[in-house]
């Protein structure tokens, strides 16, 4: 599995140091400033900044090679699933993932990572405290205050819900510590829109914007082919509609 999924993409990447899973090889402080928003085909570990459209029919191709690689499976049920079963909110203590363990909550991690113009608390390198973010879901410019906390909201792009009942109930807790902070299943967005898509899938919610929806789509699977999850049918077959 692993070796058709690299083949997928590495003609469209140029992978530096970091860029192929390798957490220790990553930069421990994540900073976006200065970066455009990077496609997901470019960005196999989530290392760089936001999510970009992807408009290119060579590209929309390996996109959907990419996405016809995902696993289908059945929906379980709920039963048990409590966002702590994935750790504690935004942890640190991860293994195996970028900028775990760097002494900074992921949140501030992703913050940092996709927001420019980064301003931190005093005497602090971790905690953001306001920043412009460009949200993909919507193509909005928000200028965020931490005072406004719920303003910009760290989405994971393949809910932890939605994990749970593909078959993360199932994990061991590290494998979903690891799911649940790791930067290739997170992205920061507005707060009102995250909310609005809870614990969907791409068949009941993609981004309002639609020229990122492909991208978001490959970010979808990305992160499916890396925890070897499946998705259900209805949500494969949207998946592939958003890069015909």
């Amino acid at each position: 599995m692993a070796t058709v999924f690299l083949v997928a993409f590495v003609a469209f990447s140029i992978l530096r140091p970091g860029e192929a899973g390798d957490a220790s090889a990553t930069p421990a402080t994540p900073s976006g400033e200065g970066r455009s928003a990077a496609r997901p085909l470019h960005n196999p570990d989530g290392t760089r900044p936001g999510l970009a459209p992807i408009t290119s029919p060579r590209e929309r191709e390996a996109a959907r090679s990419l996405i016809t690689q995902v696993r289908v499976g059945r929906r379980g049920s709920s039963a048990g699933y409590r966002r702590t079963r994935f750790g504690e909110n935004w942890a640190d203590t991860a293994r195996g993932v970028p900028y775990a363990r760097n002494g900074c909550r992921t949140r501030d991690d992703l913050l940092a990572r996709d927001g420019r113009e980064v301003r931190y608390r005093s005497g602090s390198g971790c905690v953001v405290v306001s920043m412009t973010l460009l949200d993909p879901y919507t193509g909005e410019t928000i200028e965020w205050r931490k005072a406004e906390h719920a303003r910009v909201q760290v989405d994971h792009v393949v809910p932890l819900s939605y994990g749970w009942r593909m078959g993360a109930s199932r994990w061991s807790a590290g494998k979903r510590l690891r799911f649940a902070n790791d930067p290739l299943n997170l992205v920061s967005v507005s707060g009102a829109v995250n909310e609005d898509k809870g614990g969907a899938g791409p068949s009941a919610w993609l981004p309002p914007r639609r020229d990122i929806r492909c991208a978001y789509a490959v970010r979808f699977a990305q992160v499916a082919l890396k925890y070897d999850m499946p998705v259900t049918k209805a949500d494969k077959k949207a998946m592939l509609r958003q890069c015909r």
